[in-house]
């Protein structure tokens, strides 16, 4: 059984359940019956070790626990190896490396919590994805591995959808219920957006894409994509 189609995990205290992933990562995170999740982008990110300050100062504003955080996003100067990546998840990351002014460290971009009251739709992330193949071992698991050209991509794309469609279906949603996509990628994404992604992405297409100039967090990989649906989207 792959990863995306393992049983969602409950954690009580945090008013979420988790999709299994690959440690140290979750596959996504969908709210508990009587809870839902917000999505926090800052206006100016901050590094990643101070940002887990801002975050426990918000949620104690809010008077959640800790427990309440359930996602998070970073950015990173570069992209990693594949060991290289592993060494830095000791301190947990999950980061992308902007094409347009990096940041000199790895930075806190945005986060997700939960807070009591549910939603009319199922609130949820989608733990973001690259081509990488089921159980792909280094490079030799990249879809279409060093290869740029719009076939390519589009096949890269079209595999990556597959991840998010099935993350979608672990958590109990689909696309009906995602309010943002975000593409990663510094190829262009014309030569495939509207038939690998938007057209497959069914009603959710409406919101279109949040396309961000970057590399994916891993040396090799070309493409990654990241879901939601959330009611509340609050800029800090």
């Amino acid at each position: 059984m792959s990863n995306d189609t393992k049983i969602s995990r409950d954690v009580p205290t945090g008013g979420y359940r988790f999709l299994p992933g690959i440690a140290p990562f979750s596959s996504g995170v969908v709210a508990a019956a009587g809870h839902q999740i917000v999505h926090a982008t800052l206006r100016t990110p901050v590094p990643w070790r101070e940002g887990f300050g801002l975050v426990e100062r918000h949620l104690g504003e809010l008077n959640r626990p800790r427990s309440a955080l359930c996602a998070i996003e970073l950015r990173s100067p570069a992209p990693f190896s594949f060991d290289g990546f592993d060494e830095f998840n000791a301190g947990y990351q999950a980061l992308l490396a902007p094409v347009v002014s990096p940041p000199p460290a790895p930075v806190l971009y945005a986060f997700s919590y939960t807070v009591p009251g549910a939603a009319s739709r199922p609130t949820f992330v989608v733990a973001g994805a690259g081509e990488m193949r089921s159980r792909g071992v280094g490079v030799q698991g990249i879809v279409r591995h060093g290869e740029t050209s719009p076939e390519a991509m589009r096949e890269k794309a079209s595999h990556v959808m597959g991840i998010m469609t099935a993350r979608l279906r672990g958590l109990d949603a689909g696309w009906l219920d995602v309010t943002i996509i975000d593409v990663y990628t510094a190829q262009p994404i014309e030569p495939f957006l509207l038939d690998a992604v938007l057209r497959p992405a069914g009603a959710a297409a409406v919101h279109g894409v949040r396309w961000f100039p970057s590399r994916p967090p891993i040396a090799g990989l070309e493409y990654e994509m990241d879901l939601r649906g959330v009611a509340r989207e609050l800029s800090l």
